[in-house]
């Protein structure tokens, strides 16, 4: 005790954990859950005293981890109504910009939030495919080697256009990541897969059948 206002005791993991609860300025302030994290299991803080410059490798690291600890897939053991977000997938006709830079903040502010009081908390991530602005982009990147789209055959066109998705596709993800996007990644979707794709048929069926669409 003291100054500090730390209290030791049986009861205190202050040389171990990462949360101190024995801290009485805080005590009144305890998160609604009670993380147990070993410090010692991040490498990053292995050393005692702090480096001079910020080393930014070691965000890679501490996002694999909570990745892979699977963090960031709903506990579905914890009370309360899930809280959800369906990320509004990026377009893959190129890179993230800083307005995707804003949305991902945004969202993964409240998925943390919620996650942090104790609600099972899942954010899905995707991209899109953006339809004819993703073949827009192709026809430009057809005609800096000097060909038109009209040179191609229909599978040849379509495979290059997959080609770029696959490209801009996995930059998108990557960037996302290093953003440090709380997502639950093994529930990634692309707006082409097929079950999404069957989904969208049935939807437009379903509108015809009720005559809210005509052909």
């Amino acid at each position: 005790t003291g100054k500090t206002g730390f209290k030791f005791g049986p009861s205190c993991v202050c040389s171990t954990y990462s949360y101190c609860y024995s801290y009485r300025p805080f005590t009144a302030a305890k998160p609604s859950f009670s993380p147990r994290i070993p410090l010692r299991r991040f490498a990053v803080f292995s050393s005692s005293e702090l480096p001079k410059t910020f080393d930014f490798s070691a965000e890679q690291r501490i996002y694999n981890w909570w990745d892979s600890q699977g963090f960031f897939k709903p506990n579905l053991s914890q009370d309360g109504p899930p809280f959800v977000i369906s990320m509004p997938p990026p377009n893959v006709t190129g890179a993230l910009h800083m307005g995707h830079a804003m949305f991902v903040t945004l969202e993964d502010i409240m998925a943390r939030y919620w996650r942090m009081k104790g609600r099972p908390t899942l954010w899905l991530p995707g991209t899109d495919h953006a339809g004819i602005a993703t073949q827009l982009v192709v026809e430009k990147l057809l005609a800096t080697e000097g060909k038109r789209r009209e040179d191609l055959s229909r599978d040849e066109f379509v495979a290059r256009v997959w080609e770029w998705k696959r490209k801009y596709g996995g930059t998108i993800t990557n960037q996302l990541r290093r953003l440090g996007a709380s997502c639950d990644w093994s529930r990634e979707h692309f707006t082409l897969d097929d079950h999404l794709s069957q989904a969208v048929v049935d939807a437009f069926i379903r509108l015809h059948e009720k005559g809210l669409i005509y052909r």
